[in-house]
């Protein structure tokens, strides 16, 4: 399939997707979980939102880990209000695909997650993961305090010293402040539990992040 230039560039805000000012109507329950996937959220819950490619094999990474009450996915880091996902694939809304994850941090750690968001995908491709292609796949951490900053940054220096003893180039990973995260279309919600056969593009760089948790 052919991408245009615009797809693999951020689009100027100017010239992005008006949107709307309705959200998406989306089921409330986690397929898999049988728990909520919008707030409110128990008490001390902690939450983060990952950008590793193709949403759908991105979430069932993190629902899969200990300690993790929930995910969702969805759209963040654009300009785009309350898209939707073909608007999000034109390339012209700048958001990527992520997915929130919320944990308790009494049963595992940030640095877990971190983990395996570092093994999951391959951090160095830009505005892609694989043969997927656009901004709505480039690697991303979306923080929500100083203390996950600070993490991310940490493991990102960590793991780009394992990636260069095995000469695999830079990380391209954004790690900016939460931005508004917009609920994807129900039916993107636990896609791969609802869809076994479905599409996973994920894959890793074969380097291992050694964390200290």
């Amino acid at each position: 399939m052919a991408f245009s230039f615009t797809k693999l560039q951020m689009p100027d805000p100017a010239d992005a997707l008006k949107g709307r000012e309705d959200e998406l109507i989306v089921e409330n329950r986690h397929a898999v979980k049988n728990v909520p996937i919008k707030a409110p959220f128990p008490e001390g819950s902690e939450k983060i939102l990952f950008g590793l490619g193709c949403f759908w094999g991105a979430e069932r990474k993190f629902w899969q880990q200990p300690g993790v009450y929930t995910t969702a996915v969805g759209y963040s880091a654009g300009y785009t209000p309350n898209p939707t996902y073909e608007e999000v694939c034109s390339g012209l809304t700048g958001h990527n695909e992520v997915v929130l994850v919320v944990f308790d941090p009494n049963a595992t750690s940030l640095e877990k997650l971190l983990k395996v968001f570092w093994e999951s995908h391959n951090p160095t491709q830009g505005m892609r993961q694989g043969n997927d292609r656009g901004t709505q796949y480039r690697s991303g951490i979306y923080y929500f305090n100083d203390a996950q900053r600070e993490l991310a940054e940490q493991t990102k220096t960590a793991y780009q010293s394992a990636l260069n003893e095995k000469n695999i180039g830079e990380i391209t990973t954004e790690i900016l402040p939460a931005s508004a995260f917009y609920y994807a279309e129900t039916y993107h919600q636990q896609y791969l539990h609802k869809n076994p056969g479905g599409y996973c593009g994920l894959g890793g760089t074969g380097v291992c992040y050694a964390d200290g948790a």
